[in-house]
């Protein structure tokens, strides 16, 4: 028995050494796959953690083929599902869309409501005159003043729309719908459940202004940059939280210059014109939809009337930044923002919400 002893140790080292290295191959973790789509004018970016690359490259096929089609479905000035709607509205007819449609205008008109109309969907020819309805930036001069006068007072507003189970009609014939204002939220509320349903559990997907997350990444939070509007860099970065959302808009993304004045693509309804004095919004939300919209309405409201209507769309955690360079949050937007390297360009204000500010009722919503 003494003889074989050494042998029977150096067998079970042998093994001992071949379940370590079977061990460290099966705990490896799965390596991060990232894909780059092309979708709302825009690069799409999906990144997964922790999956196998077949589950992962799958999964990610299934929410490019639905993204595809919310791109092709949801485009204002490109045959498709909102095409046709815009051509029903203008002529007075009653339209029947696929339902996931129908169930993103109610949001819309919601998210309108909540508002105060500083986000509205229905300026869809708003938006053509001011040349941002194609995915390439507009060129030539702004519009005539009378152009726009006129279509104001026209008023299209989300409010004006019925929605009788799929079914689309509106009151007022200048009514075009252009979702670009919230598209990529929703879009990414619903890739976010695709992913899920594919059996992903640790995702991010970035879309231009908008991020949204699924889990983290490993023992990690995914960490995400905040743009600087006025150069190339970062102003702040954020951790997100499982099924968070951040999306900023701001006037460098779509816009052009005349007589040494920057025209964005960021409307308001009121009047017509792209908003001045806010040059970038940026809202955390878990909503997709809802952030997207929220950055839009907080551009358009101002310096003065961005806190009570971020309170009144139940925004808690956003960050303004005007023309002048100047930085404001909200307590829970501040409380999560991570100074760069150099820190913040300017401190930061914190402005606390209104209290007791409830959202507009509108009829019929």
């Amino acid at each position: 028995m003494t003889a074989r002893r050494p042998l029977l140790r150096l067998a079970l080292a042998a093994l001992a050494m071949l379940g370590l290295a079977g061990g460290v191959l099966a705990l490896r973790p799965a390596p991060d796959i990232r894909e780059t789509l092309y979708l709302f004018g825009t690069l799409v970016e999906v990144e997964t953690h922790g999956v196998p690359e077949p589950v992962a490259r799958a999964a990610i096929a299934r929410v490019e083929q639905r993204l595809q089609a919310l791109h092709s479905d949801w485009h204002a000035w490109r045959p498709g599902a909102l095409e046709d709607l815009n051509a029903a509205i203008a002529e007075g007819r009653p339209h029947v869309v696929a339902p996931l449609l129908a169930q993103v205008l109610r949001e819309g008109q919601q998210l309108s409501c909540t508002s105060g109309g500083l986000f509205d969907p229905a300026i869809g020819a708003l938006i053509e005159a001011w040349g941002f309805h194609a995915d390439t930036p507009p060129e030539g001069a702004a519009p005539p003043g009378t152009v726009i006068a006129a279509l104001v007072a026209r008023q299209p507003r989300m409010t004006d729309l019925s929605i009788s189970g799929a079914e689309i009609r509106s009151a007022n014939r200048a009514v075009q719908l252009d979702l670009g204002a919230y598209a990529k939220g929703a879009a990414l509320d619903l890739a976010a459940h695709e992913l899920r349903a594919a059996g992903v559990a640790d995702a991010v997907l970035n879309a231009g202004g908008g991020v949204q997350v699924i889990g983290s990444h490993g023992a990690r939070p995914w960490r995400v940059a905040i743009r600087d509007p006025f150069q190339w860099g970062v102003v702040a970065a954020i951790a997100l939280r499982p099924g968070e959302a951040l999306h900023t808009s701001g006037n460098y993304e779509r816009y052009f210059d005349q007589g040494g004045v920057r025209f964005s693509h960021l409307i308001d309804p009121r009047t017509g014109h792209p908003v001045q004095g806010i040059v970038s919004v940026s809202v955390l939300d878990t909503s997709g939809a809802r952030a997207d919209a929220a950055a839009t309405a907080l551009a358009v409201a101002g310096r003065e009337d961005w806190p009570r209507v971020a309170a009144a769309m139940g925004i808690r955690a956003a960050m303004v930044i005007a023309d002048d360079g100047t930085i404001q949050a909200t307590p829970e937007m501040n409380a999560r923002l991570e100074p760069v390297p150099g820190g913040f360009p300017s401190p930061v204000q914190v402005i606390a919400l209104p209290e007791g500010v409830l959202p507009p009722v509108c009829p019929g919503i």
